[in-house]
């Protein structure tokens, strides 16, 4: 989207108005600098120290301390304590910031553990507008999808390439499709798009399915609810090709519909500013 922002063209002002709301909460971007080589994670007994980690959320612990959602690695989505980091001078201040990476340790038992060290390591462009209202995205859908403390590593570097795709102005659609399709797949609910439930026949291209969130695709009945979608949509989904246009929009309705099973109905927040920017 390359329009700017006027009284004549609401849309964009509706995203600009967003951004501005949402880096109300977010810190400041820290300027490009070197990056620094990423050591291995350890752990010593309760201490983990090294770790590759992304911030997802923060919010308000006492008067002075947040509480970090972080998506890590080795560990997968944790939540820990940042003591002083609402501090004016807190090195912490600058470093926990969203679609940034850094290295991360902590100690604890508990589910709720203490940030021991948090530097920032660099190596990504900053998101910008439509690009940064799909990051907050990804991190909704991980927050309320993900269980803390269960470790997905592929879905981790799938995380870290889409961040970067946004960064570079790749088109959001096919972009968020790609993440959302793994998403379900890391954690293990997503069906295997290629195969007919009921037969576990190869799936036809020219053929009307629906798909069960639990069981798979089948084909669309008459009495159907569910989004349908042609066969070739399903097989282009598997190979992560969005070329037809057709494709883009069928899965567009799959993965909402697959989403709001796996979210038992709990609204997303961004997804309606999403919607009305691209029709998401």
């Amino acid at each position: 989207m390359d329009a700017t922002a006027s009284p004549e063209n609401p849309v964009v002002e509706v995203r600009d108005n967003a951004v501005s709301y949402l880096l109300q909460t977010a810190p400041a971007v820290r300027p490009p600098q070197q990056t620094r080589k990423r050591t291995a994670p350890r752990t010593v007994g309760t201490r983990v120290t090294a770790q590759p980690a992304f911030v997802l959320h923060s919010y308000p612990y006492k008067e002075t301390s947040l509480i970090v959602e972080l998506l890590t690695r080795d560990f997968g989505r944790v939540a820990l304590i940042a003591k002083g980091a609402k501090r004016p001078h807190s090195q912490l201040r600058g470093v926990l910031q969203t679609f940034q990476p850094v290295s991360a340790g902590w100690t604890g038992k508990n589910e709720l553990r203490t940030l021991t060290d948090a530097d920032w390591v660099g190596g990504l462009l900053p998101l910008e507008k439509t690009a940064l209202l799909c990051g907050f995205y990804l991190n909704e859908l991980l927050v309320k999808l993900l269980a803390r403390d269960d470790a997905h590593p592929k879905l981790f570097d799938h995380y870290v390439s889409t961040l970067n795709q946004l960064a570079h102005n790749e088109p959001p659609p096919i972009v968020l499709r790609k993440f959302e399709t793994a998403l379900l797949k890391e954690t293990g609910v997503a069906s295997d798009l290629t195969r007919c439930a009921d037969t576990r026949g190869k799936v036809k291209p020219g053929i009307a399915y629906v798909v069960d969130p639990d069981r798979g695709p089948r084909p669309a009945g008459d009495d159907d609810t569910a989004p349908r979608v042609a066969g070739k949509t399903l097989l282009d989904m598997a190979r992560e090709d969005y070329t037809d246009p057709a494709t883009q929009a069928q899965s567009k309705q799959l993965m909402r519909f697959l989403l709001a099973h796996q979210l038992n109905g709990a609204p997303l927040n961004t997804r309606q500013i999403l919607i009305d920017l691209m029709q998401l």
